[in-house]
């Protein structure tokens, strides 16, 4: 798994959220190891506890299951998850304020299918 870690958000969100991506791409499978906390912290040379931050993120959200002993594995519904709040965020994030605006604009519903509809080809 290669992580970029690069911008301004937090280093245990940014890990945290590549993880998430790599799940919904398809790149980490149910039941698959994921990197432990110290070789997170090793690689990036980051404190193993802000490392830890992101990934409990994940456990918290079943998204990820420790074995003792073993590591960290992705659950068998993590992609289903993630899927379903992306959606719920998604939502909430961008199709609110557009339908918002629409509404304020005049925008009718068919007029709106139809700019979509446009923006696909």
């Amino acid at each position: 798994m290669n992580i970029i870690l690069e911008g301004d958000k937090p280093i245990f969100q940014q890990i945290k959220e590549q993880i998430e991506d790599a799940i919904i791409d398809g790149f980490l499978a149910a039941e698959e190891r994921i990197p432990s906390i110290n070789e997170f912290a090793k690689e990036y040379q980051i404190n193993p506890a802000t490392a830890n931050k992101g990934v409990n993120e994940l456990v918290d959200r079943g998204v990820i299951y420790k074995k003792r002993g073993v590591g960290m594995f992705v659950s068998s519904d993590a992609r289903r998850i993630l899927i379903e709040e992306r959606k719920q965020s998604f939502e909430s994030s961008y199709l609110n304020p557009l339908i918002s605006e629409a509404e304020r604009l005049g925008i009718t519903l068919e007029e709106l299918i139809d700019m979509i509809g446009r923006k696909q080809q």
